[in-house]
């Protein structure tokens, strides 16, 4: 059953839509796959999209869980509101709060690389490096650059009506999400290969990753999960069911040179859990 799961999961994912309560919204179309260039420049755009999909198998040595690209990008980096490969190209280089200076798109993935994928980041002239930016580079023709296209990221959810809590992000855990990502959120796995994708624990994405923010991980969930449900869940169950995700522990945030309680005050001062204590324990050790 894992492996029929495994084979079905890549053409599930192309099917996933936009939410089905929002309205109509045009989104930009990235070309088909059939378009993909039969020259040199196409082998790497393939290469990219390899990588992008497969992380674990071609591009291994920068990997550091058990994530794929493709787990928080859905569709092979195509969907609206699931932080598309096309919306994102076309916004950089461009100043970014998190990192306090104007990145380019190599510095935007080497990050990547260092917190959701909690490993090392690839050279900006490596051929991993090379075969990604061309693959976003192909997925944007068309795209006009400089401009922030609908769906380009994540949704922006406005605050829920009481604050989340642990016990009811709990329970639409179990009733929407275990089922997928088990019941202690490490995801599932077939072959050796990321099936659904653990959601804490140490083969998840770190403290520094953009999904440890609250708000952040209520948008993705309440655009795409349960996958291929967009728009089930209310807002109020995308804002308790992340709030219960992220309050659990997970690898340590890189940026963290001296005691949790400094790196809070630098690094997370709004919409996340690092540094609670949540059921007896501190978060943000890593352990």
């Amino acid at each position: 059953m894992k492996t029929q799961m495994w084979v079905l999961v890549p053409l599930f994912l192309s099917f996933v839509g936009s939410l089905s309560d929002a309205k109509s919204v045009a989104y930009f179309s990235p070309p088909a796959e059939t378009a993909m260039p039969d020259n040199e420049f196409g082998n790497v755009v393939k290469s990219g999209e390899q990588i992008f999909n497969d992380t674990q198998k071609f591009a291994k040595p920068y990997v550091g869980n058990s994530l794929n690209c493709v787990n928080c990008h859905l569709n092979a980096g195509r969907l609206a509101n699931s932080a598309p490969l096309w919306g994102a190209y076309v916004l950089y280089p461009a100043y970014r709060k998190k990192t306090k200076q104007v990145d380019t798109l190599q510095s935007r993935i080497q990050g990547c690389f260092k917190y959701s994928m909690n490993g090392m980041a690839p050279a900006a002239d490596s051929a991993v490096m090379t075969a990604l930016v061309s693959y976003m580079y192909w997925l944007s023709t068309g795209a006009p650059t400089g401009k922030a296209l609908p769906g380009h990221g994540y949704l922006e959810l406005k605050k829920p009506e009481r604050e989340p809590t642990w016990e009811a992000g709990k329970k639409v855990y179990e009733k929407n999400c275990a089922l997928c990502h088990a019941t202690d959120g490490s995801g599932q796995f077939s072959e050796g290969k990321t099936v659904f994708p653990p959601l804490w624990g140490k083969n998840s994405y770190n403290w520094g990753a953009g999904l440890h923010k609250i708000n952040t991980a209520a948008g993705f969930i309440k655009a795409n999960m349960p996958l291929g449900r967009g728009g089930l869940l209310s807002d109020q169950e995308a804002w308790d069911v992340a709030y219960f995700i992220n309050s659990h522990e997970r690898p340590k945030d890189p940026r963290q040179k001296t005691d949790i309680g400094d790196a809070k005050k630098e690094f997370h001062i709004e919409n996340c859990s690092y540094g609670k204590e949540v059921n007896g324990t501190q978060l943000g050790s890593g352990d």
